[in-house]
C-alpha cells in the first residue's frame, strides 16, 4: 500500500504544479502604471501691438511748421491731419504715409493750404527797417501738395523721419492792379487794368524733418 500512496502523492503534486503554472500563464501581466507626461507647450508669444494715436511735429518748405494728430491703423499705413504756421499766416495740412516695412523707406503724399496773411512784416525782418510795405505782400496765401520719399527711424513709441521730394504750389497774386496804377502815376496817358488776380503755379524741390511720439 505504501508504494501506491507514494505514487498517488506524486501524481497529485504534478497536477497541482501544472495547474498553478497554467494559472500564472493565463493571468494577464500587470502593466506598469503609465505616467502621463503633460507637455508644457507654451503658446507662441504675440508681437506687441503698435500704438494707434500719436502727435507729430515737423518743419520744412513749403510746409512751414506743423503740428498734427497721427493715426496708424496698420504698421505700414499712417495718416495725419493738423495745423501749420509759416511766419506769415496759419494753415492746415493732411496726408498719408506708406511704410512697407513699418520703418525705413517711406512714401508720403500730402496736401495743405495757407490762408492769406500780410508778409510785409517778415520782409522787414530780412530786408531791414528801410523796407517799405508792398501791396503785393499784403495778402500771401497758397495751396500746396507734396510727394516725398524718405526714411523713418523707429516704429514703436518714437519715430524720427527725414522726407524730401517735389511740391506743387498754387498761389493767387493779389493787389496787382493797385500796384500797376500806383507805379503808372497820374501823368501817364496809358491806363492798364488787371481785372482778375494772376495765378502762379510752380513745381519746386521740398524737404522736411519730423518727429512722432505715439501716446496710445
Amino acid at each position: 500500500m505504501r508504494p501506491t500512496r507514494v505514487l498517488l502523492a506524486s501524481l497529485l503534486g504534478i497536477l497541482f504544479s501544472t495547474a498553478a503554472a497554467s494559472a500564472e500563464e493565463a493571468a494577464p501581466a500587470s502593466e506598469p502604471a503609465a505616467t502621463e507626461e503633460v507637455s508644457a507647450t507654451s503658446e507662441p508669444e504675440k508681437a506687441p501691438s503698435l500704438p494707434l494715436l500719436g502727435l507729430m511735429v515737423d518743419a520744412g518748405l513749403p510746409d512751414g511748421m506743423n503740428g498734427s494728430l497721427v493715426i496708424r491703423p496698420m504698421s505700414w499705413l499712417r495718416t495725419h491731419v493738423g495745423g501749420s504756421y509759416n511766419m506769415i499766416s496759419s494753415g492746415v495740412r493732411a496726408g498719408v504715409a506708406l511704410i512697407p516695412f513699418g520703418s525705413g523707406p517711406s512714401l508720403t503724399l500730402e496736401a495743405g493750404h495757407y490762408f492769406d496773411g500780410n508778409a510785409n512784416g517778415l520782409a522787414k525782418k530780412f530786408a531791414g527797417p528801410s523796407f517799405k510795405d508792398n501791396a503785393l505782400l499784403e495778402r500771401i496765401g497758397y495751396d500746396y501738395a507734396n510727394a516725398h520719399l524718405g526714411l523713418d527711424f523707429g516704429s514703436q513709441r518714437v519715430t524720427f523721419y527725414i522726407h524730401g521730394g517735389m511740391s506743387f504750389i498754387r498761389a493767387n497774386v493779389h493787389n496787382v492792379d493797385s500796384v500797376i496804377q500806383q507805379q503808372a502815376g497820374s501823368s501817364s496817358d496809358t491806363t492798364v487794368s488787371v481785372k482778375q488776380d494772376p495765378i502762379i503755379k510752380a513745381w519746386t524741390p521740398s524737404a522736411k524733418l519730423g518727429l512722432i511720439v505715439y501716446l496710445w
